[in-house]
């Protein structure tokens, strides 16, 4: 059984970030197991296949995509997370998506189970927070805590 530390814990987050700011649903899919489940808000997912098509359908729609998880706790092979991310859709309305997320991993590291819970709130794009160029995060962007998030 994995079981993380403060520092891996730490580290497994922050991988986990950059992955979905690849915004690359075949990269991303990689970090679960071959049968990971998977809600996210209402939705069911099971099995990376099924994830790559979620997040294919996902970033077709969320344009501009940035997203900044932080770690809220661990104990054993989990971890919780919160999240923030922005985005805008094709008429040029942007969002900032606040969310928490349950993870649970198997022997071989992967996620097992990812529980998520994710509010939309409209902002106007002078609100935004996140302005680094798509991709990762560089390393001195402020995280949600600093951001007031």
């Amino acid at each position: 059984m994995t079981s993380f530390t403060r520092e891996s814990a730490l580290e497994r987050v922050r991988l986990a970030e950059d992955a979905w700011n690849s915004r690359d649903p075949e990269r991303v899919s990689r970090g679960y197991s071959l049968d990971s489940r998977w809600r996210n808000r209402a939705e069911f997912v099971t099995g990376r296949a099924e994830i790559v098509d979620f997040l294919t359908r996902k970033w077709h729609r969320e344009l501009e995509y940035r997203l900044i998880k932080e770690l809220w706790a661990f104990t054993g092979n989990h971890i919780a997370v919160r999240f923030a991310y922005e985005c805008h859709d094709d008429s040029g309305q942007w969002y900032r998506s606040y969310g928490n997320e349950q993870w649970e991993f198997d022997d071989d590291g992967l996620m097992a189970h990812r529980h998520a819970s994710i509010n939309d709130l409209p902002i106007e794009e002078s609100e935004r927070k996140y302005h680094w160029p798509l991709g990762r995060r560089p390393d001195d962007h402020p995280g949600l805590t600093d951001l007031g998030l």
